[in-house]
Order: structure tokens, then sequence, then C-alpha cells
């Protein structure tokens, strides 16, 4: 009986709180690490290729940090003014940044100075990215143009003056070298082919363009602006399928999951909000102390990565599975002076002495259950003070009880008036969502036991009638909510055609997320 291991109590949701697989997926990420910046961080960019390390754009600095390095393992500080956009090629050698004095600079990442430095923005470059045939950069500028670099030779290729404000976004076709997206202050998102002189698509986004990502498919676009995230249709002509409102200030940038199945987007009221690219719900939010500016998730999704402006970095690492955790501990190996160290230290009189913390001991139901007195565990957790204070506590026991075959044992053999008390605690908490199932099944249990013996006892002949009109009640509650949960279908399905409708009409569709809900959390099944 050495072996035996204390009783798990659960932690039961609350009524109307909503647990998902995504709600447990993206609560593994830990605590984060902090890191102050000199300035605004304004972009953050993961390497491709193995270890993964990350650029981090503030001030005038760019700064390349490791997966669990707080200190930077590199320093890009060649600029005269503030940098921006410093993003990775794909094999993870170059670096391409630029800069407010209009420069757009190009680094090796093993190196100090810039390789090559382009000359022919006006005013400052905010967007920078390579080509996926690794020999070109595309940037976009403040002076309203975007232009076309050749890599080795440093010359400029193209030129594009087809926005009238400032160009602070955009990136380039994973699929096609020849492609790049831009996205201007003047609200429009334009695509660029290079092997053309103008614009082959433009979509009006309606507010100021922060931030656009393509699909690494190439056939879904995603623009942020204002309050809101749209996703275009490429291979429809640049169609809008649907504009999100879920935050309440600018949404300043975006972020795709490695598996394309996971939507993020930061904004200026500090959260982070994740979608479905299914049907694009939010499916969890982060919540952090200032505006976001920049965001990014690692190629393994294992650290998330945000860039506020108060110029703090917050990381957080994904905590791994419990299995690998146990097989991470198993290869961990003790040494001799783990053991040793400190034994030859003798105390000072300044020394503050700092106690071992005490050991837990077995809760009182923990050794009956341990010992198989089950009759006297299950008394033991309908005491008054754990009864009332810890219902969790007792449903826990009877739902061990039940698993281990003994419930039955448990209840049996009852007096009038500990009878009276077990039937009391499942009237106060039958119908609740969080213990129902459990209760159901004791209160089945209970009648099949103690049938035999009814009309003898008036209390128990009287809680018993109680619990006949409670659950007479709750199944009369069940009956109204399927009737309309029935009118609801109805309701939703005359809202599905509407919608198809409207996509068949070319007309977008505004998703936003309801701030209250005025309908009543549903009554459990009994």
């Amino acid at each position: 009986m050495s072996g035996y291991k204390p009783l798990a109590v659960p932690s039961f949701p609350k009524l109307g709180e909503k647990i998902t697989q995504d709600t447990l997926y993206w609560k593994r990420y830990k605590t984060p690490v902090q890191i102050k910046e000199f300035g605004a961080v304004t972009k953050v960019d993961f390497s491709p290729i193995q270890p993964c390390n990350f650029a981090v754009t503030s001030s005038t600095r760019i700064h390349v940090y490791g997966q669990y390095s707080q200190e930077p393992l590199k320093t890009f500080s060649r600029f005269k003014d503030t940098a921006y956009g410093g993003t990775y090629r794909s094999d993870g050698k170059l670096l391409a940044a630029g800069c407010e004095d209009g420069v757009v600079q190009l680094f090796d990442i093993n190196g100090k100075a810039a390789l090559r430095q382009y000359y022919g923005h006006n005013k400052g470059v905010h967007f920078v990215d390579f080509t996926s045939d690794k020999y070109r950069i595309v940037s976009g500028s403040d002076d309203y143009s975007s232009k076309v670099w050749d890599i080795p030779n440093g010359a400029q290729i193209l030129t594009y003056q087809e926005h009238t404000d400032y160009v602070r976004c955009g990136c380039t076709s994973k699929l096609n070298e020849d492609l790049f997206v831009t996205g201007s202050y003047d609200h429009t998102i334009k695509v660029f082919d290079t092997r053309t002189d103008k614009s082959v698509m433009t979509m009006d986004h309606e507010q100021p363009v922060e931030s656009v990502l393509l699909f690494p498919s190439g056939g879904l676009l995603v623009s942020a602006g204002g309050r809101y995230v749209k996703v275009w249709d490429m291979l429809k002509g640049g169609q809008l399928l649907v504009s999100l409102r879920n935050h309440h200030k600018t949404v300043t940038c975006l972020c795709l999951s490695s598996s394309g199945q996971r939507l993020l987007s930061g904004s200026l009221d500090r959260h982070v909000k994740i979608y479905s690219t299914m049907n694009y719900k939010v499916v969890h939010s982060f919540d952090y102390a200032a505006s976001i500016l920049s965001l990014a998730l690692a190629p393994d999704d294992q650290m998330i990565v945000v860039g506020m402006t108060n110029g703090v970095l917050n990381i957080k690492h994904r905590k791994s599975s419990e299995k690998t955790q146990s097989q991470a501990a198993a290869r961990r190996h003790p040494r001799y002076r783990t053991f040793v160290r400190g034994k030859d230290y003798l105390p000072k009189q300044d020394d503050i002495f700092v106690s071992k913390p005490v050991r837990e001991h077995l809760s009182k139901y923990d050794k009956l259950l341990k010992g198989f007195q089950v009759s006297k565990a299950l008394d033991m957790v309908l005491e008054s003070q754990i009864r009332v204070s810890k219902p969790e506590v007792t449903v826990a026991v009877m739902n061990e009880l039940k698993r281990r075959g003994t419930l039955k044992n448990a209840l049996a053999g009852r007096d009038e008036k500990q009878l009276s008390l077990i039937l009391t605690f499942l009237l106060k908490n039958l119908v609740e969502p969080r213990f129902a199932p459990i209760l159901v099944n004791v209160a089945e249990q209970i009648i099949d036991i103690y049938a035999p013996v009814v009309g003898q006892s008036t209390i128990i002949d009287k809680q018993f009638l109680r619990l006949q009109d409670l659950l007479t009640k709750e199944i009369s509650y069940q009956e109204e909510l399927i009737e309309v949960l029935g009118m609801m279908d109805t309701l939703f399905a005359t809202m599905t055609v509407k919608k198809e409708t409207d996509l068949a009409e070319n007309k977008p569709i505004h998703i936003q997320e309801p701030e209250h809900s005025s309908l009543p959390a549903p009554a459990p099944t009994v």
C-alpha cells in the first residue's frame, strides 16, 4: 500500500465557462520571459532554419536572440536612424532591414557590417522582404513607392509608384517568385507581378493597412487595419470573404501557425486574438500589459514572441507534455557533487535559516480509501465543513468509489440520520451541471437500495418526494429548452440562407465578437 497516490480532486469549470481543446492547447504556454529593448519593438522575425533564432527590430538596432537566451546573441547597429522590418531570407543566411533615412541594408547573419546598401527611397523604409528565388529584395517606403532590388549587384530593378500614401507593410509569395503584395495608408492593398509594369490586383480595405499576410498556398490574403481583419480570395480576383472585428483598437500585426489552421492578430488594445481558419471564430485570446506592435510564432509553434510599444519583448514558451518531461527526468543521472555540495559549510551568525518545506500528508479520506474503509471515507467527506464549502471533494470521493465498484457498499447500511444527510447533499447539488453526471448515479443507487424500506420514516419519505419534484421540474425545463433550441435552429438556418445569398451577390460577411449575451446558460441533462 506504500504506492497509494492522493485522490485527484478535479477542478470543475464554472457555470458558463467553455473549455475547448484550443483553450487547453494555448494555456500550455508558460509564464512569459520579458526583455527590455531600447525602444518600441516594431518587428519580430524567426529564422526558418534551426535553431530558429529570432531577430528583433527596435530603435536603431536589430538584436538576434536564441530560443532561451535573455541576452542578444548578435547585434546589428549600423543604422543612422530608426531601423524597421528586419527580415530573414528563407535559408536563414541573410537579413535585410529598412531605415528611417531611406536606405535598405543587407547583412550576413554571421557578420557585422552591411554586405549591401541600396539607395533610392527618399523617406523611411518600413517594409522589406525577400522573393522566393532568394536573389531579389522588395521594399516599401513612406515616399509612396515600392521597389525591387537585385541582391548580387545592388541595382534597382523596378519601381512602382501607384500608392497615394505611406507603404507600411507587404509580403512576398512563397510559391511565385514574381508576386508580392503591399499595403498602404491610402486604404488599398495591391498585388504586383514583376513581369508587368503595374499592379495586377487592387483591394480596398477601407482603413489604413498595417499588416498583410499571404497563406502558404497563395490562395488567401489577410489584411489588418483599423479594427478590422479581412480575408480575401486571391483566386476569385480579390473577393472579400470575411471581415472580422474582434479588436477594440487598431490591429497592427498578423501571423500564421505552422499548420495554417490558426491565425493570430495583435492590436493596440493589448490583446492577441487566435482564430480558427476553418470558420474564422475566435478560439482563444492573450492579454498583455501594453499595446502590441509586432507578433511572431516560432516555426515549430513552441514560442510566441510579442513586441510592445513600451519596448518590452514578451516571450512565451510552450510547456512540453508530461510524458516528455518524465522521459527527460529519467535521462538525468545524479552526480556525486550534488549530494556533497554544502555538507562542509559551517553556519555563521548572520545567516538566515530557511526551513525545509513541510511534508504533505494524506487527507483523512485518502487514508481511509487507502485502507479500503469506503463507508468511513464517505462519512468523512459528508461532514459539514467539506460538503458545504468544498462539494467538489465530496463528489470526487463518490466518483472514486464508483470507479472502484464500491459505491453501493458505501451507501448501504445507513441509518435515518446518515441517509438524510446524503439526500440533503443530493437535493442541493444534483442539478448542478458540474456534478450531475456523478450524482445522478448516486441517486439511482440509493433508490435501488432503500426502495423496500420506503414508508418507515417520514423524514426520508419527504426527502424522496422533494427529490422527485426536483427531477420533474428539471425534466420540464429540459423539454422547454429543447423547444427553444428548435426555434433557434430554424432562425439560424434562415440566417445561413441569407448569408449564402450575400456571398452569391459578392457581399462581404461581417463577424463581430459579442460583448454580452442575454441568453441563459442551458440547464444540465438529468
